[in-house]
C-alpha cells in the first residue's frame, strides 16, 4: 500500500507498511497513478501511450523499471508485516493511571469534555486513602513493568494540592518496596500556581501540561472563571516562570482550537512569541450542534491552516528559531513498537483512570459512562473481560482502519471519541480521522524538507 500527495512543492510517496518516505519527480508520481503490483516484465503499452503525451518514452520505460525494482526489493508496495503482531495484542499489565484527584474546577471552559470539571457526577475531591489504594492497585497490577506513570488530573488537580503531595510521598516510599519507579505528571489550568507548588512540581513531576488556548481573546472566549472573567493575564506569567524553572524542559503548553479560531496557526505562534517552545494546539471534539464545534464544512479551512502552519514552521526553522509543535513531531526512523502502532494509547488495558470514589474507567474521557465502569479499587472489582476487549481494539479489528494509509500513526484513533461520537469503540470517528491524516501529511512533508536539506 502506498499513499501519495503533493504539498509545498514536494511529490511525496509513503510506503505504508515499511514506513519509507520517497520524494519523487513528476514522472514517477504520475506513473504510480497507472501501475501497481503485480508488475509485468515491461511497462504496459497503454501506460506508455498515456504518459507519452507528457514524457519521453525512454524516460517512461526507465521509470517503470525503477519502480519495479523498488517493489522487488520490498521498498515500495511492501507487504504488511504487522498484522501478525495483532495476535500479541492481549491483556497486559497496567502501567499507567490517571488519578482524578479533583473532580472539580475553578474555571468554566465552554468546551470542557468533563462537564466543567465534575464529569456530571457531582463535585468532589479524592481522599488520601483512596489515592493510596489507587497507587497500590497500580503497583500490584503492573506485573514486571518497572516504570509506572501517574498523571494528576481533574478538573483542576491543584484544588487538592495537599493530597497530591501526600500521594507523591507515598508513591516514593512504595516504589522502593516494589523495585519500581513512578513517573508523576500533572495537568493544570495554572490559576492556582504558586512558587511552592512550582518548586514541588519541578522536583517531582516528570512532565507538566499547562492549559492555554493561545491569544488572549481566543483563550478568554472559551476558558474563563465562573463569573466569566479573564484568566490569561494570571496564567501566562505563572506558566513562563514554571517553564523557566524547568529550564524549558519536560513540559508543554496545550491548547484547543474551535470554530471560533480556525486561524489557529496564529495561536501557535503567539505561544511561541511568549517564550514557550513545546506547544500543542489541537482541535476541539464536540457535538456538531455546539456553536464552537468543528464540522465537516470546516475541514477545508482546517486543512489549509495546517498547511500554512507547516510552512511557517519550516520558515521559522530556516531562521534558526526551531520549536516543537506536538502534532508535527514524527519519528520516521524508529517510531513506537509494533503493538503501540496497532492499538495506540492502551486505554482500558495498560492505562486506567480512577475517580475520587475509587471507580475505575478505561481512561479519563470514559469517566461517567456507566457502560464502561471497570470496577472499583475499594471493593476489589476489576472487569478483566472489559480489559481484554480494550486489548483487542487494534487497527485490524477496526474496519475503517485496516486499509487506511495512516493506520500505523494514529493507531485507530481515540477509543473514547469513537464511542462518544460513533457509538462503538471499534468504529473510528470520521472527523478526527480526516484531521489526523492532514496533520500527518504536513508532518511527513516537514521531514521530507529536512531530508532534502531545505531546512
Amino acid at each position: 500500500m502506498i499513499h501519495k500527495y503533493k504539498l509545498n512543492g514536494y511529490n511525496i510517496v509513503l510506503d505504508v507498511h515499511s514506513g519509507g518516505v520517497h520524494v519523487v519527480d513528476e514522472l514517477t508520481y504520475d506513473m504510480l497513478d497507472n501501475v501497481a503490483p503485480p508488475f509485468e516484465d515491461e511497462c504496459p503499452e497503454n501506460v506508455v501511450t498515456k504518459l507519452q503525451r507528457f514524457y519521453e518514452k525512454e524516460d517512461i520505460l526507465s521509470c517503470y523499471e525503477e519502480i519495479k525494482e523498488l517493489y522487488n526489493e520490498k521498498i515500495l508496495f511492501s507487504p504488511d508485516d504487522y498484522e501478525k503482531f495483532a495476535k500479541l495484542s492481549v491483556a497486559a499489565p497496567v502501567k499507567a493511571m490517571c488519578l482524578l484527584v479533583a473532580m472539580d474546577c475553578n474555571l468554566r471552559c465552554d468546551y470542557c469534555f468533563a462537564g466543567t470539571g465534575d464529569y456530571c457526577m457531582g463535585r468532589k475531591v479524592m481522599s488520601f486513602d483512596v489515592g493510596k489504594q489507587a497507587l497500590d492497585f497500580l503497583l500490584e497490577n503492573s506485573g514486571t513493568r518497572e516504570h509506572l506513570e501517574v498523571d494528576f488530573f481533574g478538573g483542576e488537580p491543584l484544588m487538592n494540592w495537599k493530597v497530591v503531595k501526600q500521594l507523591v510521598e507515598y508513591g516514593r516510599e512504595r516504589e522502593k518496596e516494589y523495585n519500581k519507579k513512578f513517573r508523576f505528571t500533572i495537568t493544570t489550568n495554572g490559576t492556582l500556581l504558586t512558587e511552592d507548588k512550582m518548586d514541588f512540581i519541578n522536583k517531582e513531576m516528570s512532565n507538566v501540561v499547562m492549559s492555554i488556548d493561545g491569544r488572549k481573546e481566543v483563550n478568554d472566549r472559551m476558558r474563563h472563571r465562573l463569573d466569566g472573567s479573564s484568566v490569561y493575564d494570571k496564567i501566562v506569567p505563572s506558566y513562563l516562570e514554571l517553564a523557566k524553572r524547568r529550564n524549558f524542559k519536560d513540559y508543554y503548553v496545550r491548547g484547543t482550537f474551535t470554530k471560533n479560531n480556525l486561524d489557529f496557526a496564529e495561536d501557535v505562534f503567539h505561544l511561541r512569541e511568549l517564550g514557550f517552545d513545546q506547544i500543542s494546539v489541537e482541535p476541539v471534539v464536540g457535538e456538531a450542534t455546539e456553536p464552537y464545534a468543528i464540522t465537516e464544512k470546516d475541514l477545508p479551512k482546517v486543512f489549509m491552516e495546517y498547511e500554512r502552519l507547516a510552512d511557517m514552521l519550516i520558515e521559522n526553522d530556516r531562521k534558526g528559531k526551531h520549536f516543537n509543535f506536538f502534532h508535527f513531531m514524527l519519528d520516521l526512523d524508529q517510531g513506537p513498537c509494533a503493538i503501540k502502532r496497532l492499538r495506540g494509547c492502551g486505554c482500558g488495558n495498560e492505562y486506567v483512570a480512577v475517580t475520587p470514589d475509587g471507580d475505575i474507567y478505561p481512561c479519563h474521557q470514559f469517566v461517567g459512562m456507566d457502560d464502561y465502569r471497570m470496577g472499583n479499587i475499594l471493593t476489589g472489582e476489576f472487569d478483566k473481560e472489559m480489559k481484554k476487549k480494550f486489548a483487542s481494539t487494534h487497527i485490524y479489528n477496526k474496519e475503517d482502519c485496516k486499509n487506511c494509509w495512516a493506520k500505523f500513526y494514529c493507531s485507530g484513533g481515540c477509543n473514547a471519541n469513537n464511542y462518544e461520537y460513533m457509538g462503538d469503540i471499534f468504529t473510528s470517528h470520521k472527523l478526527s480521522c480526516e484531521i489526523e491524516k492532514k496533520r500527518l501529511e504536513c508532518a511527513i512533508m516537514i521531514k521530507a524538507a529536512q531530508a532534502m536539506g531545505d531546512i
